[in-house]
């Protein structure tokens, strides 16, 4: 569990990329009113205290000798041509891990975790234009295409430039819950995705007016029970199920299976957060048979129990009524 007030530190580099930047100021460094503690955040850099940026803007920051101690490390890019990384930032990024500090990077900066190590043994992704460069420097990597971005919660990168706030989204919610996320989601005017290895797909997909697919899945969501199968879903399509699950996975990239499990699990994090319920009444809201079906199923994909999950989420006080 993160202490209150999480240090951020954005990481320039070699060069400026003005939008990456403006992600990582927007998600950590906006002073949130609405929040009684958020992210203290400073730029630096290990080799100017200037940066060119596009349209004849500059950008000055703080020059350190020294990468500060911090709780997050954003690289926000990284040349994906540079070859030679200086020793000092290497060594760097090395003590921040090994210390146990947290890392994520946007788009090409993916490119400076793995020359560093930080991605041996870990799946990893980039911008789509740099995935064949990507996967030919480090083969040893797995390289993923089929995702915004991952996040195990210490190390993160994300499939392009705008993703990275799909994956800065995450780790807010990690750090702050699943209500805080939401909020950050609706002033960017986003929705919110919360679950790292599905973050591309969103809660319930708009119709594009040619299959009654989407307008199925919302049936699903407001008719979410332990009896609620996949076979149910691809009946109110009109479907058959082989039918519904081509055209799911096509549309989304994930099973309808998946899917659905996801759709409980968010419906009880919601519950734990912002209600009094006890598990066994939040199980039957979200869609499980009993509590013990719920904790299994918390356990394996939010990878903590859901009393532990209140514990670092829930309401502090009673909601009003």
């Amino acid at each position: 569990m993160i202490h209150q007030n999480p240090k951020v530190l954005i990481l320039l580099t070699e060069s400026l990329s003005i939008f990456e930047y403006a992600c990582a100021t927007e998600l950590f460094a906006l002073q949130r009113d609405e929040f009684d503690h958020w992210y203290t955040t400073d730029t630096v850099s290990l080799t100017h205290s200037s940066y060119e940026g596009l349209a004849g803007t500059q950008l000055n920051c703080r020059q350190v000798g020294v990468l500060p101690e911090c709780d997050l490390l954003v690289i926000p890019s990284y040349p994906v041509n540079a070859l030679q990384v200086p020793d000092k930032l290497l060594a760097s990024l090395r003590h921040h891990h090994g210390r146990g500090g947290r890392t994520i990077s946007f788009c090409s900066g993916a490119f400076l975790l793995a020359e560093a190590g930080l991605l041996d043994g870990r799946p990893a992704t980039t911008h789509w234009r740099y995935a064949e460069q990507f996967k030919q420097r480090f083969p040893s990597i797995e390289f993923r295409d089929d995702i915004l971005y991952l996040y195990d919660g210490q190390i993160g990168c994300s499939a392009g430039s705008a993703a990275g706030i799909d994956l800065g989204i995450e780790v807010i919610r990690r750090d702050f819950g699943y209500s805080a996320a939401n909020i950050v989601a609706r002033r960017l005017v986003l929705p919110a995705h919360r679950s790292g290895g599905q973050s591309q797909y969103i809660e319930k997909p708009a119709s594009n007016g040619s299959t009654g697919l989407a307008k199925s899945l919302d049936w699903a969501v407001n008719n979410l029970s332990h009896t609620l199968r996949v076979d149910d879903i691809a009946r109110q399509a009109n479907m058959t199920r082989r039918t519904f699950d081509r055209h799911f996975k096509k549309s989304f990239n994930i099973t309808p299976q998946v899917w659905l499990t996801h759709r409980k699990l968010e419906i009880a994090q919601r519950l734990l957060e912002d209600s009094n319920l006890n598990i066994e009444q939040i199980a039957l809201k979200s869609g499980y048979e009993n509590g013990t079906s719920l904790r299994i199923n918390f356990k394996k994909y939010i990878s903590v129990s859901p009393n532990a999950y209140r514990e670092q989420f829930g309401r502090k006080e009673p909601p009003p009524f």
